[in-house]
């Protein structure tokens, strides 16, 4: 791995070999989804607590200050909507060009394994491979099931991290499943999961980390599960703990729960 990509690499997972990414990147197919409306409101605060953020150069351009010292993983795959007939059906929508312009620590884009889309979508991602090798920019490449989260078992994302591995990428984001230590063991590539719509509650969603760490991924790259939450800053604390101090999902919660007492009693405190 030569110098630069090594380098950019390091500045997302962090000297434990882990990462706490924030997924930030929905509006290019949901548009303006909640807590997602003013996305300048909900992101700045988290900066300074994400290992790295994932999200558009349209974003990043117009909501997001230019002395951040945030790594970022540009998001250069689009083209679909959610009311559109195919989810899976993407194309590249951003150049590496564009990317070293906006000083980024790796690139990403969604491929969709089994659907009308998959030769398109690979082959995106082989040629985006090729592109961040030769500006030494790394590619995360993300195991999308579109609308079809039924298909999130061992066998099926095995099947996708590998083929994502294979075609060169340098990291890759996937979905937590029951046997997922045979997903880790098939790649050889860094595994983050994904958080996926919000879960139930905030236990559920350290429980998800945890299982996930324990069993090989190298941490996490969540979006709605901290940013919808009513305490965000308070989630990804938790979240931190567990990823980079081998913390507990319920000393998480615990973790959590003081966190929200806490601007609980200092907003009950401020003057009307």
């Amino acid at each position: 791995m030569d110098w630069g990509m090594e380098n950019r690499m390091k500045r997302i997972f962090q000297s434990d070999g882990r990462a706490v990414m924030l997924a930030c990147d929905h509006g290019y197919f949901l548009g303006p989804i909640s807590k997602l409306e003013d996305p300048a409101k909900t992101i700045t605060p988290l900066l300074s607590y994400a290992d790295s953020i994932m999200l558009t150069r349209g974003v990043l351009r117009n909501c997001i200050d230019p002395a951040s010292k945030t790594p970022i993983i540009l998001r250069v795959s689009g083209g679909n909507s959610i009311i559109g007939k195919a989810l899976s059906n993407e194309g590249l929508t951003a150049s590496m060009e564009d990317a070293i312009r906006l000083n980024v620590a790796a690139v990403t884009l969604s491929i969709y394994v089994g659907t009308d889309h998959e030769h398109q979508t690979i082959i995106n991602l082989s040629r985006l491979v090729d592109e961040g090798e030769r500006y030494g920019i790394p590619v995360l490449a993300v195991t999308a099931v579109g609308k079809e989260l039924e298909k999130r078992d061992a066998r099926f994302l095995a099947l996708c991290c590998r083929i994502a591995a294979e075609m060169g990428s340098q990291m890759v984001k996937t979905y937590y499943c029951s046997d997922f230590e045979k997903v880790v063991n098939s790649c050889p590539v860094p595994l983050v999961i994904a958080g996926g719509p919000k879960l139930e509650t905030e236990l559920d969603v350290f429980n998800l980390a945890a299982d996930a760490v324990r069993d090989g991924a190298k941490g996490v790259d969540m979006g709605r599960n901290i940013w919808q939450n009513e305490n965000p800053i308070a989630m990804i604390k938790g979240i931190r703990h567990i990823v980079h101090e081998g913390g507990t999902a319920k000393e998480a919660y615990r973790m959590y729960l003081e966190l929200s007492r806490g601007k609980g009693r200092k907003a009950a405190g401020r003057k009307k």
